[in-house]
């Protein structure tokens, strides 16, 4: 019971506290399970994967297994696990109707993730006992949670760009959504796979020692890569009329449709009809954006009073 405990802890933490930092809109609980336990399953693509890429490495490579460990590390492991649990994100939250703010990608990344982390670190904690637990607690399960992070923050952008239709940026945060979990979590396990492969306790140590302080530096950059999503969080929307941007809720604010329902999205969820338009619109002077309100919703930049549609 305690190493079950002690295996659950860590990632109900980092779930609670993920899910307490979207202050704008809370996201339906049985999406967010659902996201939890499609993550656990990718655990089994991830196995099979990694056992085949082990056996093609140990024929490759027989009699250099230091090489080994770093390169199943960084082109087996990492792209094995990151790339199943971005295939569950993509499939799930891409097209679904409440990935409507750019925090919302984080939370959606970390629940998968940290589905994978919880049935990971189950098996580790049963096998190996409370010390492992504990130092799990503190680097390996932290360590899956911001991958997910980066990946949630490139996902984020990628959604962003898709609805601006600017493709080729959509794209390119597509892939770095892929790309950065995958050299994090390669390096993250290619410093242990390496060091214990040499089976030297000098090198071991060595090898201990750098790993901490990439975990540490990596768990403060997800650390502040959180705090200034959740701060800066703001909702993707079509406006209607086909003025195409995005922008920030407090901006728009709430409006009263013509039946008699109060709204804050740009539709009424009473009888459909938009939210009235301001009478004006303006090109943004930075970039270009069709916009309405005061600030343009793609950069930022404020409307000047001279500036009229």
């Amino acid at each position: 019971m305690l190493l079950a405990v002690l295996a659950l802890i860590p990632v109900i933490a980092l779930l609670i506290f993920i899910y307490l930092k979207d202050k704008n809109e809370k996201e339906p609980m049985g999406l967010l399970i659902g996201l939890f336990f499609a993550g656990m399953g990718t655990i089994i693509t991830a196995v099979i994967a990694e056992f085949i890429g082990d056996a093609i490495l140990e024929l490759i490579l027989p009699y250099t297994p230091v090489l080994k460990a770093i390169l199943l590390a960084l082109i087996v492991v990492g792209p094995a696990e990151e790339l199943g649990k971005y295939a569950v994100l993509r499939l799930i939250t891409w097209k679904n109707k409440n990935f409507n703010y750019s925090y919302d990608a984080i939370v959606y990344a970390v629940f998968v993730s940290l589905g994978f982390a919880c049935l990971e670190n189950v098996g580790y904690v049963f096998q190996n006992g409370i010390g492992t637990a504990l130092l799990r607690m503190f680097t390996s399960v932290p360590g899956h949670a911001s991958f997910a992070v980066f990946m949630g923050f490139f996902y984020s952008k990628a959604k962003y760009e898709a609805v601006r239709g600017n493709k080729s940026a959509c794209a390119r945060y597509k892939s770095l959504a892929m790309l950065i979990p995958i050299v994090l979590h390669g390096i993250f396990d290619a410093i242990l796979f390496g060091g214990e492969a040499t089976e030297t306790d000098f090198f071991i140590g060595l090898a201990v020692i750098f790993w901490f302080i990439f975990v540490v530096v990596l768990l403060v950059f997800a650390f502040i890569c959180v705090i200034n999503a959740s701060k800066n969080d703001f909702c993707i929307v079509m406006l209607p009329n086909n003025v195409q941007t995005i922008y920030r809720p407090q901006v728009a604010g709430n409006w009263t449709c013509s039946c008699g329902i109060v709204n804050y999205f740009n539709y009424c969820s009473a009888c459909g009809k938009p939210r009235p338009m301001i009478n004006t619109t303006w090109n943004c002077p930075k970039c270009g954006t069709l916009c309405t309100y005061n600030f343009c919703g793609n950069c930022g930049t404020p409307k000047q009073p001279q500036q009229q549609g």
